[in-house]
């Protein structure tokens, strides 16, 4: 009998998969359990659309990721604090602060988890950093720090 399994099972196969098992695994483990469904025309139809949908998803989201690479890759954001004596912040520029900044000047909304600092920002000058919007797509910045 062949099934589309809704949950994962060990040694039987992932979500979204469809395989061909015994028809007693089938009715009395798989079907009776919630794990798989019949592969009937119509839920084979509904698989391919939500393959579809989340082939769609991931095009939409990586499409964007390249828009936002193509506005700030080699920018330079400049971000203001405030300093003590020595030249030394009260505090440190952080990836929230940097993430605020290019949105504000760039327009492009950023996760502040996906901004990588080579080091920390305690003082004023030249920094880069990396921002990981997507697998394999990268954008290079350069912060600068100036006094508030």
């Amino acid at each position: 009998m062949k099934v589309i399994f809704i949950q994962d099972v060990k040694g039987s196969g992932k979500k979204g998969e469809m395989k061909e098992v015994s028809d007693g695994y089938a009715r009395n483990m798989l079907l009776k359990k919630g794990l798989a469904v019949e592969a009937t025309p119509e839920n084979i139809n509904h698989l391919k659309g939500q393959q579809a949908s989340a082939q769609h998803k991931i095009d939409v989201e990586k499409a964007n990721a390249e828009k936002i690479k193509e506005t700030i890759n080699g920018k330079t954001v400049i971000v203001s604090a405030k300093a003590g004596t020595g030249g030394r912040l009260f505090g440190s520029v952080t990836s929230a602060n940097i993430a605020q900044e290019v949105e504000k000047q760039y327009g492009c909304k950023i996760d502040k988890k996906k901004i990588s600092l080579k080091s920390d920002i305690k003082a004023f000058g030249t920094f880069s950093a990396e921002i990981r919007l997507y697998t394999g797509i990268i954008a290079e910045i350069t912060i600068e720090v100036k006094e508030a």
